[in-house]
């Protein structure tokens, strides 16, 4: 079966506190912290893209895979942040990780779920025999606009997975979408920030999508919330994530592993890979996985994935995200700014 045959996570080392954020536009933090659910977010460090957060989490994978990368014959990348209006970021991730000129490569977007998007592509390909392997990686350097509501979660991070039929980690038994044209969230070509549609973006975005795909799933399956050890949903919050989990019947135990916005904020295309690499990070043989992604515009990507026996030998290869995240250094708001470009001359 195709599957997942490795997989691989970076987050940026630095943070800065929804404390620190609330200091400069005079918002009450504790109330930031329990609405959004979320603490602290990661951000990028001035020499950090999103093309150097891709190749970390490809070289990670590749470590995990135990594969030659010249087998490789697909790459996409899924992300809002690509360093270049007109330039691939999923070259200069063939070309880092020694991969063969002997493969099809893009750039994929769709807001928040280009990376399962690559995914789904790269499944099929490899199920048609048309590719030995594929690489596809969500990873995104989120921005949000100063004062702004989404400067709270933007944040940075991503994953990467290689997809194959051979010494498979994880067994992707199915996947299917929902999708309709809803703009809940854009940003114009030249336009340095995004604008969203405040609560818009929560039942006839987010939640009608990632339900929408998950009711979907649930009833080809034949399976209930109950077949499932894990389960991971795209999290623009920790609360959206967790209202959208309880409305499917996923209990705590459940969702937990794969929520990571409340110390990393909201990774965008990076957010439901990330989940789903947090909870490999920990699942056992037999586990099975239940995995929504969401991009505005908008859809929703669902994964059933059964892990199998190689998954605690691959494990071991490469650092985990636990262990990525040690270590962290915290910046106040004038550092953030600096980092992420705010401060501006013009």
């Amino acid at each position: 079966m195709t599957g997942i045959v490795g997989y691989g996570a970076h987050v940026p080392s630095y943070r800065i506190k929804v404390e620190e954020i609330a200091k400069v536009w005079g918002d009450d933090p504790n109330s930031i912290s329990k609405g959004l659910v979320v603490n602290q977010k990661s951000v990028p460090g001035p020499d950090e893209d999103t093309v150097t957060i891709a190749v970390e989490a490809a070289r990670r994978a590749l470590k995990r895979a135990e594969i030659d990368p010249k087998d490789i014959g697909a790459i996409y990348v899924g992300s809002e942040s690509h360093p270049y209006a007109v330039k691939p970021t999923a070259t200069i991730v063939a070309d880092a990780i020694q991969a063969t000129p002997n493969l099809t490569a893009a750039d994929l977007e769709f807001a928040c779920k280009a990376g399962t998007a690559g995914i789904q592509a790269a499944v099929g390909l490899v199920k048609s025999g048309m590719i030995k392997y594929g690489l596809a990686i969500g990873a995104d350097t989120s921005q949000g606009a100063p004062g702004d509501a989404l400067e709270y979660t933007a944040s940075a991070g991503g994953a990467a997975f290689i997809i194959g039929e051979d010494n498979t980690i994880a067994d992707i038994e199915k996947t299917c979408s929902f999708t309709t044209d809803t703009p809940d969230f854009y940003r114009r070509e030249g336009q340095s920030y995004p604008s969203h549609g405040g609560r818009f973006t929560g039942e006839p975005a987010y939640f009608k999508h990632v339900l929408g795909a998950a009711n979907r799933m649930l009833e080809e399956t034949g399976t209930t919330a109950e077949d499932y050890d894990y389960a991971v949903f795209h999290q623009p919050n920790g609360k959206f994530y967790i209202r959208a989990a309880r409305k499917l019947g996923f209990t705590e135990e459940q969702y937990n592993q794969g929520l990571l916005t409340p110390n990393i904020g909201n990774t965008y295309s990076g957010a439901t890979p990330l989940g789903l690499a947090s909870v490999l990070d920990i699942a056992k043989p037999g586990d099975k996985i239940f995995a929504v992604s969401y991009g505005s515009g908008a859809g929703s990507d669902a994964f059933t994935i059964t892990v199998n026996d190689r998954i605690e030998e691959a494990r071991n290869k490469a650092k985990t995200l636990e262990e990525i995240q040690k270590n962290l250094t915290y910046v106040d708001y004038a550092t953030y700014a600096k980092f992420k470009g705010k401060i501006r001359m013009d």
